[in-house]
């Protein structure tokens, strides 16, 4: 069973190994520079964020899901927890609480496009640079169910 809880101080340090090893398992299309800019704009504000967990067992994080005003901003699961269902349960709780979610994609990120696309997401438009300005472009996303 999967619980989905809000994030503590303690849990910042987890959260940036998830999004460091998530990263690194799907986004091979970064140039080795942009991922440490990227690394380095991460490590500053997720510690702090306000996320929602998915945890085991143990209460060890395993993925993390941050929202803002509606639109989810982040999901990122560890690539040990990928295919367990971890990710949709993210999403599905994010529904609940915003049920017409939007969120952005990383159209090199195929799985990624694929996952939102079974979720029940639909394009709504796309921008040839990322939020930063860099060249990864980005497919907009709303719920459609």
């Amino acid at each position: 069973m999967i619980a989905i809880r809000t994030s503590r101080p303690a849990d910042g340090e987890r959260a940036v190994d998830i999004w460091r090893r998530a990263v690194d398992a799907t986004h091979d299309f970064l140039s080795p520079r942009d991922r440490r800019a990227i690394d380095e704009m991460v490590c500053g504000f997720l510690p702090q964020a306000p996320l929602w967990l998915a945890v085991d067992a143990h209460d060890n994080p395993q993925a993390f899901m941050l929202i803002e005003a509606g639109h989810m901003q982040a999901l990122f699961v560890d690539p040990a927890c990928r295919g367990t269902g971890i990710g949709a349960a993210l999403v599905r709780h994010g529904l609940a609480l915003h049920p017409h979610m939007t969120t952005d994609v990383n159209e090199q990120n195929g799985q990624a496009v694929g996952f939102y696309e079974k979720m029940g997401f639909r394009a709504i438009g796309r921008s040839p640079v990322d939020d930063q300005g860099r060249p990864y472009p980005l497919i907009h996303l709303a719920y459609r169910g």
